[in-house]
């Protein structure tokens, strides 16, 4: 697994990956910072240790500097990476985002004053998608969240938990059947000890976050929650709405469990829930498919869906097709007659499955307590 897309770790780098880590480094004698890469640090105040060490070899992404130091450090062989202007967001970051940033102050704001919003209204501005500039400024963003998703699992909050996918429509409307039953999934497989990871989206997703975000509370919680949130169905017309009433709910309760979301601008339509804690958005979607899917090592729950969930079955049935077979993990269709009438796709996955190791990993079942029964057995 690797989200930020090097190719390989290296042992002839670190990652300065805070104030706190720079000042162990100098107080531990550091001479030389050769190798030493630094993302998005306010280095103001460490004039006299940047200008004592010898900067050959160091890079530098988006670090802010005291006067004249900038210029020191290249002078003397570091490689500087400067903040880039005009960018509403930043392009060297160095932690995933979380619903309150992209969501700030939507209780009083407008969801299109938002850095969401307003991170996307650049993405489609006329020539951004083929400028050097921007698409130099998305592909090093889209580094740094992967970059700060491999921290997370590594060593961060997640690190050693055990993700399952679950994938679903966007279009499954608060206060349906639809919604509560990936509510209850999510819910369930929290309690069970394993962590919820989503595309991110509203409906299907959304609910899953949700469900598992108030996994530790009481099930009257959890009914009141869905209550709330059922008086605004959906994100049309109003994304604003739709999010103030999910805003009210985190509000209600801001100690929910932990859970991962890993959105897109690509689907501009398509605004990030309110319940994923931890949220990976990314520029390129196709590089968001992906990760999400390799993630997963818990194994995926496919809820019923329609065009973008058959595109995320196939392409997991891809990875466990070619797959070793230690690396495939469960495959779980829920809802018969939606997979074999509604989109058919489990005759096909059956088919594809038939004769390979991956045949006695995929699933068709009922209901998402079959689901979690499949997912917990391993």
């Amino acid at each position: 697994m690797n989200p930020s897309g090097a190719l390989n770790p290296s042992p002839r780098t670190l990652d300065v990956e805070s104030i706190v880590h720079f000042d162990q480094l100098v107080t531990s004698g550091a001479g030389s910072m050769h190798g030493w890469h630094a993302q998005s640090l306010d280095l103001r105040g460490r004039s006299r240790e940047l200008k004592m060490m010898d900067p050959q070899g160091a890079i530098f992404l988006g670090c802010t500097f005291d006067d004249g130091i900038e210029e020191s450090l290249r002078s003397r062989g570091a490689l500087i990476f400067p903040k880039m202007r005009g960018v509403p967001f930043n392009p060297y970051r160095g932690t995933l985002y979380t619903a309150s940033e992209l969501y700030e102050d939507i209780s009083t704001t407008e969801y299109e004053a938002t850095l969401d919003a307003r991170i996307y209204q650049w993405s489609i501005l006329p020539g951004k998608r083929a400028s050097l500039d921007a698409t130099l400024a998305a592909a090093l963003h889209d580094h740094a969240i992967g970059d700060a998703l491999d921290e997370l699992l590594q060593d961060g909050d997640l690190a050693g938990t055990k993700l399952v996918g679950v994938m679903g429509g966007h279009a499954a409307q608060r206060g349906t059947k639809e919604f509560a039953d990936a509510a209850r999934l999510g819910r369930l497989l929290a309690q069970a000890g394993f962590t919820v990871a989503t595309g991110g989206g509203p409906g299907a997703m959304e609910a899953a976050n949700m469900g598992a975000y108030l996994s530790g509370l009481p099930d009257a919680d959890s009914t009141a929650a869905l209550e709330t949130l059922a008086s605004i169905p959906g994100f049309r017309p109003s994304v604003t709405a739709w999010a103030r009433r999910a805003a009210a709910v985190v509000e209600r309760y801001p100690e929910g469990a932990a859970t991962l979301g890993i959105p897109t601008w690509f689907y501009g339509h398509e605004p990030p829930n309110l319940f994923a804690t931890h949220i990976a958005k990314y520029f390129a979607n196709a590089i968001r498919e992906a990760i999400l899917l390799e993630l997963c090592n818990g194994g995926i729950v496919f809820l019923p869906g329609s065009a973008g969930t058959v595109q995320e079955i196939f392409q997991d049935a891809c990875e466990n097709y070619y797959g070793a077979p230690e690396t495939i993990t469960p495959m779980v269709l829920v809802g018969r007659d939606h997979w074999e009438h509604t989109y058919p796709a489990w005759a096909m996955l059956r088919s594809l499955a038939a004769g390979r190791p991956m045949a006695d990993r995929i699933f068709l079942v009922d209901t998402v307590e079959d689901a979690l029964a499949v997912v917990a057995a391993g």
